[in-house]
């Protein structure tokens, strides 16, 4: 049987059929899709100012959101201790010095009790961020972000169409970003875009994403290409033939071959050249067709994650994904904890199946950051857990075979 990847990508089926028309019209790089595109975003959250950012990072509006925020240069702003490096160096980048406080292991999102104990006179802002598709617990961070004078920065990355006591994330706060990098909730092939509740505060995110260069024409098709190659080679008939191969055998080592396909960590001020760049027309035609259809993508996800629901959470020492009341979850990834998860991940990984280590950073723990404060249990924790491949893309009968296969693993190792 054809392998399975940890990652999918949400793509629209009419998608080649965009991106040609705007290329015959010449508008792979300006055209009249970016602002149509910024105004059915700010009715999907429901009001507020919507700026597509950059070309290929969604990190770009976070950079340009803390900027048009004045924040004094220097002052501490509370990010988690588990989140993807790039946020709080960009933080960095931006003249502030992250902060990182603890999460809850039973939702990954960042712990309101760590939040309140890491505010310091210094302190100006949090950067909330709603991890694997779920919100952070926000009305106690926003009770402490008023009573000290704080603003809240919401990281959207990976939870786009998730709510909070009905109101969707990233309209919680002062300003949010997202990402519509390729396996992101919303794919637009890179790029990100900046919410902001404030209109002065818009202005000049307008403003800094002005000054940003229009890419060429051969940089779009050069982002457009990277996407295609991506979907590619997660597909299971080429995935099997491909890098799958190479997982299979560091199954049987200490090798991880995965971390090759990440971003090198590294300080990011300078910035590097190729994080300019705005959002392309041809990216925001995807992006519309995209918002169209992201209802029935994350009712498919939900759905998946329910089959997994049942099949694993009566297992002794299973700890499935738990959703606090009054709040939705969208499933950028389905993460639960299990005994020996290297060993669960090894097992599958030789069946077919790529279950992964949990993917983001515990970055207390590196060295570019040199952390000297509180120790982050919860986030040492969360380490612990493991992906289970659930996008959109699985066929329901490869939904089923990644569950079984897993819970039969899981039940194999009770038994020993």
């Amino acid at each position: 049987m054809a392998a399975i990847a940890r990652y999918g990508m949400r793509m629209v089926p009419d998608s080649a059929e965009i991106i040609r028309q705007c290329r015959e019209r010449g508008q792979l790089v300006e055209g009249p899709h970016v602002a149509q595109f910024e105004s059915e975003f700010t009715r999907l959250l429901g009001g507020g100012h919507v700026m597509a950012a950059s070309l290929e990072y969604g990190r770009m509006a976070l950079l340009k959101v803390l900027k048009a925020l004045q924040i004094p240069a220097g002052s501490e702003i509370i990010v988690p201790a588990l989140t993807f490096w790039v946020v709080p160096e960009i933080t960095r980048v931006a003249g502030l010095q992250p902060v990182f406080a603890d999460i809850d292991p039973a939702t990954f999102t960042l712990s309101p009790a760590a939040v309140e104990r890491a505010i310091t006179p210094r302190t100006r802002a949090v950067l909330p961020t709603h991890l694997y598709g779920l919100a952070c617990d926000m009305d106690p961070i926003l009770a402490l972000a008023k009573k000290h004078d704080l603003k809240v920065i919401e990281d959207c990355a990976h939870s786009l169409g998730a709510t909070y006591k009905g109101r969707m994330v990233g309209t919680l706060g002062d300003a949010s970003f997202f990402s519509f990098q390729a396996f992101k909730p919303l794919n637009t092939f890179g790029g990100g875009l900046a919410w902001v509740r404030d209109a002065d505060v818009a202005q000049r995110v307008a403003e800094y994403i002005a000054a940003e260069p229009l890419p060429t024409e051969k940089r779009v098709e050069k982002v457009l290409s990277a996407g295609w190659w991506q979907r590619t080679f997660i597909r299971p008939t080429v995935f099997t033939y491909s890098l799958f191969p190479l997982w299979y055998l560091a199954s049987f080592t200490n090798v991880k071959p995965d971390r090759y396909l990440w971003e090198k960590v590294q300080r990011l001020d300078p910035q590097p050249p190729h994080y300019g760049g705005k959002f392309s027309n041809v990216q925001a035609a995807v992006g519309l067709a995209a918002l169209a259809r992201l209802p029935e993508f994350i009712e498919r996800t939900r759905r998946h994650a329910k089959v997994f629901d049942g099949m694993l959470g009566d297992i002794p020492g299973v700890a499935i994904p738990r959703i606090p009341e009054g709040q939705t979850h969208v499933y950028y990834q389905y993460c639960p904890y299990v005994p020996d998860s290297a060993g669960l991940v090894r097992r599958c990984i030789r069946r077919g199946i790529d279950v992964a280590p949990m993917h983001v950073d515990v970055c207390t723990r590196m060295e570019i950051f040199g952390w000297k404060g509180p120790a982050t249990p919860g986030a040492e924790k969360a380490a612990t857990s493991v992906q289970v491949p659930v996008y959109e893309s699985l066929a329901d009968h490869e939904i089923e075979r990644i569950g079984r296969t897993v819970r039969e693993e899981l039940l194999k190792q009770a038994k020993r």
